[in-house]
């Protein structure tokens, strides 16, 4: 094994220090030269610079390099330029500045206090200089998205309470943040809150070097000056740092992208010592959420064979399905049209029932009169078929016996002319008695 003295990883270290130096003096140098038209075309060479992004971390982190305040004052001006990509690589370097400003003394960092503070003014206000007002969606259950499909979800019950609820908006605002020239006890938290806010909001867009950032960054607050640092690999003396939940909130955020996104291991370090502090601080906020994420994980790392882990999500499919008991003003309508169909239909059967009742009573009337050739003909079908159709259609009216002695009369009155003028001429009719001797086997 070989053994390094002390001399030698203190002289390795100080020559790491001063390439780190040369390369960002350089870096500084080069952006002093371009102009505002050139500057915009710099910021995909960006990108290319491996060396850049390590280099400025190392600066950040020396409290005693000179470039420090430089290096912040050129980070503020990538910052108020107006291309995104040079806005997002200054925010990337946000979780390693506010380690450094909250460990420090106050007095030692006030570049870094000028550089979030003039962060964080420049996101409270638009482009005119008038104060943003931020708002954002409160999702519901009953509209489909990525995650979920409303009928997945079973049967919701059809109240009064639901319709009114059903395609309402609920919006949250927030805004109009005060301007902010120096940090105070009162003020320092929610400034550092809304930063971690604007940089949970472009986290997908940070690299790998920053998700570790603000996984180191987390570990390391929650656990300075408490027994667990004793346990971590780094064993350089912090005191204790005064952390607010919502504060601890927003590192969760940032966490929980990081640990599906590449950090897996460093990611759930950070969650447990995020359970940890917010444990014995006894903060309700960051333990819901610190539970809910740690019982949410895998057992093992998703994706294990790429090198890039994301959360998988199932995307199904965008047609809207609907139940066949859910109650919708279209099943009112077909309900409604099923049954006057249906009543349609019974009225025509009632119709044609009295028609092949006139046919048959009239037919039997006068079969016996009529030739023999006549006779031989198919009848229409009998009186008993149709007598009890009509029966049932007069339901209504009365009993069983007042329905049949009612369709016995009616018969009677209008059939009886129709069986004289059927009769052959030179014939005489039948008895009166033979007549209703017919009606009653109808």
């Amino acid at each position: 094994m070989l053994h390094i003295s002390k001399g030698t990883a203190s002289a390795v270290t100080d020559l790491l220090r001063r390439c780190c130096a040369a390369s960002v003096y350089c870096w500084l140098t080069k952006l002093n030269a371009l102009s505002e038209t050139q500057m915009s075309g710099y910021a995909g060479v960006l990108d290319q610079k491996n060396t850049l992004v390590p280099a400025l971390y190392s600066i950040i982190q020396d409290p005693d390099s000179e470039l420090l305040e430089p290096v912040c004052h050129q980070l503020f001006e990538l910052y108020r330029s107006s291309e995104d990509c040079l806005r997002r690589f200054t925010l990337q370097f946000l979780p390693e500045l506010l380690w450094v400003y909250l460990r420090r003394d106050r007095h030692s960092s006030g570049c870094i206090e000028a550089l979030l503070l003039g962060i964080y003014n420049l996101e409270i206000v638009d482009k005119d200089g008038n104060g943003k007002l931020f708002s954002f969606l409160i999702p519901s259950l009953s509209k489909p998205s990525i995650y979920h499909e409303p009928s997945s979800l079973g049967s919701m019950a059809l109240t009064e309470g639901a319709l009114c609820q059903h395609d309402l908006i609920r919006v949250i605002y927030s805004g109009l943040h005060p301007q902010r020239e120096t940090f105070t006890a009162q003020n320092r938290f929610e400034v550092l809150c809304f930063l971690m806010l604007c940089y949970n909001s472009l986290v997908v867009y940070m690299p790998h070097s920053s998700h570790r950032a603000v996984c180191r960054m987390s570990s390391r607050l929650c656990v300075s000056g408490f027994p667990r640092q004793q346990l971590k690999a780094w064993t350089t003396p912090c005191m204790r740092v005064l952390l607010e939940p919502q504060f601890m909130v927003q590192m969760l955020a940032a966490v929980y992208h990081a640990i599906y996104n590449g950090e897996w291991d460093a990611g759930r370090e950070a969650l447990d010592d995020i359970l940890y502090r917010a444990q014995l601080e006894l903060y309700s906020e960051p333990l819901l959420l610190g539970n809910a994420m740690k019982s949410s994980l895998p057992g093992s790392a998703p994706d294990g064979s790429q090198g890039r882990k994301v959360l998988q999500v199932e995307v199904t499919s965008s047609i809207r399905r609907i139940s066949r008991c859910t109650i919708t003003a279209a099943s009112i309508r077909r309900l409604r049209w099923k049954r006057e169909d249906a009543d349609q239909l019974s009225r025509e059967e009632d119709s044609s029932g009295l028609n092949d009742a006139d046919e048959g009573f009239s037919s039997g009337a006068s079969s016996s009169s009529q030739p023999s050739g006549v006779r031989g003909r198919k009848s229409r079908p009998s009186a008993r078929r149709t007598s009890s159709t009509s029966l049932d259609c007069r339901a209504g009216l009365g009993s069983g016996a007042e329905a049949r002695r009612y369709s016995i009369l009616s018969l009677q009155e209008q059939h009886l002319p129709e069986e004289t003028e059927l009769l052959s001429p030179g014939k005489q009719s039948r008895s009166p008695s033979f007549n209703m001797q017919i009606i009653s086997q109808v």
